[in-house]
């Protein structure tokens, strides 16, 4: 079965992080296409995907290979690279693709400094084009950048089969969650007839719940917000007390259950009467409340 897909692959420095995107007329392209390991770098297989390619990929730039080297092996170790396409970044940032020349048409690829971009089955080249303009030029973090470069190649036509779904994979040391493994962002939309614009959205979802203000600008809970907030928590079953504004032990008893329950534990600390404003905003849309 053909991988009719279009994905980038890139680095940042900064981090450093590694990361795909990817989307395709496909189920689940995110079980197939994207690996990626911190430290080492990240690989993208497709069309006709050979998915032994991730982990040899990922093993030999670990352990110091290029990705113009890693890629020579692994086309050449396989008798039917015709129809592969692969793009890959090591670990310094070096970007390389490869086109078999029997990959459906359009099909292709180009790669530079920090990134490869690369696609088949695609409505014409500047699909390709799309995704390396936008990942040289979109601002923010990696993730971003990753995103805004397949929304870009989306919106360009894609797939010319249509749509199905798509997937993020960036990786960085210590950037999964409670910083016990690599995985920063890993987000898979698997069957959807707009499966970019859902994957943009868990995105949003990822920076709501894992992202964190500045400490400067923590709220501190009193007065009418917290007012408010009493009257949510009370209409949710949170909390019996008067609305008075003040934050007392069943304040707190309740903001603590409240937050546990939604799952924003990294953007609220109870004990000192403390809430990132993004959260709260968030909670007083959701559930109806006057933020």
């Amino acid at each position: 079965m053909i991988l009719s897909t279009f994905s980038i692959v890139a680095y940042d420095p900064k981090e450093p992080a590694w990361g795909i995107a990817v989307a395709s007329k496909f189920l689940a392209v995110g079980a197939v296409v994207p690996w990626a390991q911190a430290g080492a770098g990240a690989i993208a297989t497709q069309s006709y995907a050979n998915t032994s390619y991730g982990p040899v990929a990922l093993s030999r730039l670990a352990a110091g290979a290029s990705a113009e080297e890693t890629l020579k092996g692994l086309i050449e170790n396989d008798p039917q690279a015709s129809v592969r396409q692969v793009g890959i970044v090591d670990s310094y940032g070096n970007g390389a693709t490869y086109t078999g020349k029997d990959c459906p048409a359009w099909a292709g690829g180009v790669s530079g400094p920090g990134f490869a971009a690369q696609g088949n089955t695609l409505v014409e080249k500047q699909v390709v084009d799309a995704l390396m303009k936008e990942i040289k030029q979109a601002d923010g973090d990696l993730p971003s950048r990753l995103y805004a470069a397949l929304l870009a190649a989306d919106r360009a036509g894609g797939d010319r089969r249509g749509r199905q779904s798509a997937a993020l994979l960036v990786v960085k040391a210590g950037g999964g969650y409670a910083g016990f493994n690599d995985r920063w962002v890993d987000y898979r939309v698997d069957d959807d007839p707009d499966p970019v614009a859902k994957l943009g959205q868990l995105l949003q979802l990822h920076r709501l719940y894992f992202g964190q203000s500045p400490k400067t600008e923590r709220l501190k809970l009193s007065g009418e917000v917290l007012r408010k907030l009493q009257g949510l928590m009370a209409d949710l079953g949170y909390y019996r007390g008067p609305l008075h504004g003040e934050y007392d032990a069943a304040t707190k008893k309740a903001f603590e259950a409240f937050i546990g329950n939604e799952n924003f534990e990294d953007r609220a600390w109870p004990d000192r009467g403390l809430v990132d404003p993004p959260v709260l905003d968030y909670l007083f849309h959701h559930f109806g409340g006057n933020g």
